[in-house]
């Protein structure tokens, strides 16, 4: 019986910092108990952004996460540089979140390999 599970592949662990490969695999995997933050601004957000990422601002992060979020859940987190991220990474940590994952490159590695965006329309493009 070990055997078969062992056959079975199985995503990669959540670590501190994680690929865009590693999110994409794990995303692929089924397993939804999972949340992706972007912490760009508002714009650049509705701009493009991680298909089913949320945004959460940097300087609203931690109050929005303890609004919605459990400490347990699987979190990935990106932002306008790794620089950011980093720091996003770190403040949700020091509030207590557990398992938080910073996207190496974040968008840019993610568009970059052709993964999904989505975008959301500015009210004063839809009249154009």
């Amino acid at each position: 019986m070990s055997r078969i599970l062992d056959l079975i592949p199985s995503p990669t662990p959540l670590r501190e910092q994680c690929l865009v490969y590693d999110l994409k695999t794990r995303l692929d995997w089924g397993e939804p108990a999972l949340t992706i933050i972007d912490v760009r601004d508002r714009n650049q957000f509705r701009t493009s952004h991680i298909l089913g990422a949320v945004p959460m601002p940097i300087d609203q992060l931690v109050e929005r996460a303890r609004a919605s979020l459990e400490f347990n859940r699987d979190i990935y987190i990106y932002g306008e540089t790794d620089e950011e991220s980093a720091i996003a990474a770190a403040k949700l940590r020091a509030a207590g979140y557990i398992n938080v994952s910073q996207i190496r490159g974040g968008l840019p590695a993610w568009k970059a390999v052709g993964y999904p965006i989505e975008a959301i329309p500015f009210a004063s493009n839809l009249y154009l």
